[in-house]
């Protein structure tokens, strides 16, 4: 495994035991205040020992002292606002720098709302032009976005470990329509099962956006709070129940700052949107934010990290691709594991209007994916199948 990168959070820890400058990655840091220190420690002797400056900062006496090892020095880049280098997830505050509550059309003072529209065409209103089309971008800016979602990978990467086993207990994505209101008994119902999910220190995962998304990464942020104050949640957004709705931003905007943040260290869970839809906000209730610019690498990756289940609640298009694309996963054993696929609700799924579950049944066959797929009604069947698969041996 190559060494772990070191970045602005993890440089002070580096720098207490460093003993040279060799072989070592520094990322996204401004190194002129440690110059002389990092030029006086011994350097590479050949190449193989080199160091790597991905979008740092150098003072003169370490860029001379790097100058003969052949050191890969790879420069900031003018990036339209982005930072191609970054070494952390996005957080609410930062995507919605910018957002004025009493601003009608707050959100589009944004941050996520400029990279957006340097991002995609819209048209006057707004509005994503039909078919999609993006900013025609020269080359260092299209470089810079393919960096910046390389680094955003990495950085969900370690942010997953503590999740994962056997120190955590895994990761679940919740996939669903982006267009199911909040007023819908499905939307508490989701609400309900990742509050649930996340109290068995589960990491719930989305796709970030609105609709069943947003139901899912609400439920992980009352987990930190008392069990009455996601009902009350729930109806304050209510009064603006779709992206589309007047007030969208500014209800949730409302809630998160009426209730707080609740109990340190409770109430976590992921979001990974994408600027390509980025006509659909993401929602407040992540605490962490994995924000791509491509959709492809931003959607495979999320069914990926899955590890512990996938539970598809309603949706339509971009569900179905989503579970035939998870299907894929589970058939061919792409990542090493099969794990459940969960269609909650057996009218919507098993019949009229989508009748996935015959086609996803008659895909699995007598493969070891047979045991793997579900569909249930019941919020606490999803938890039960998810428990029964952490307690089940590998392999």
């Amino acid at each position: 495994m190559p060494p772990t990168p070191v970045t602005p959070e993890t440089f002070a820890a580096w720098r207490a035991t460093a003993r040279a400058c060799r072989g070592v990655t520094f990322v996204n840091i401004d190194l002129r205040p440690h110059d002389a220190y990092l030029a006086a420690l011994p350097q590479a002797r050949h190449l193989a020992e080199a160091c790597t400056f991905v979008g740092c900062a150098l003072g003169p006496a370490l860029a001379a002292a790097v100058a003969a090892t052949g050191a890969l020095i790879v420069p900031r880049l003018d990036a339209g606002g982005i930072d191609a280098f970054r070494t952390r997830l996005y957080e609410v505050d930062e995507l919605y720098a910018g957002f004025d509550p009493d601003d009608p059309a707050g959100y589009r003072s944004t941050f996520d709302w400029r990279v957006y529209r340097a991002y995609m065409r819209v048209d006057d209103e707004g509005e994503p032009v039909v078919p999609p089309q993006r900013v025609p971008v020269g080359l260092v800016e299209e470089m810079a976005r393919r960096l910046h979602d390389g680094s955003v990978t990495d950085a969900l990467e370690a942010f997953l470990q503590r999740f994962r086993a056997p120190a955590g207990a895994g990761v679940v994505a919740v996939m669903g329509g982006h267009d199911v209101p909040r007023d819908a008994p499905e939307y508490g119902r989701v609400a309900l099962l990742a509050r649930t999910l996340t109290r068995r220190g589960m990491l719930v995962a989305t796709g970030g956006g609105p609709g069943m998304m947003e139901a899912a990464n609400l439920g992980g942020w009352s987990a930190a709070h008392d069990d009455g104050v996601l009902g009350q949640a729930v109806a304050l957004l209510a009064a603006a129940p779709t992206f589309r709705s007047p007030g969208w931003v500014r209800t949730a905007w409302d809630v998160r700052h009426r209730f707080g943040p609740g109990r340190p260290g409770a109430g976590v869970s992921l979001g990974v949107p994408t600027w390509f839809y980025g006509h659909e906000p993401p929602n407040l209730f992540a605490s962490h934010i994995a924000k791509y610019f491509e959709n492809s690498v931003r959607e495979e990756g999320l069914l990926a990290i899955a590890t512990q289940g996938v539970v598809f609640a309603p949706g339509r298009a971009g569900t179905i691709q989503e579970i035939f694309q998870d299907a894929c996963q589970n058939y061919y054993s792409v990542y090493g594991v099969q794990s459940p696929m969960i269609l909650l609700g057996r009218d919507y799924w098993q019949g009229r209007p989508y009748p996935v579950w015959p086609l996803l049944e008659a895909l699995a066959g007598d493969r070891s994916m047979r045991a793997h797929i579900h569909i249930t009604d019941d919020t606490d069947d999803v938890v039960a199948i998810i428990d029964a698969f952490a307690a089940a041996p590998p392999g």
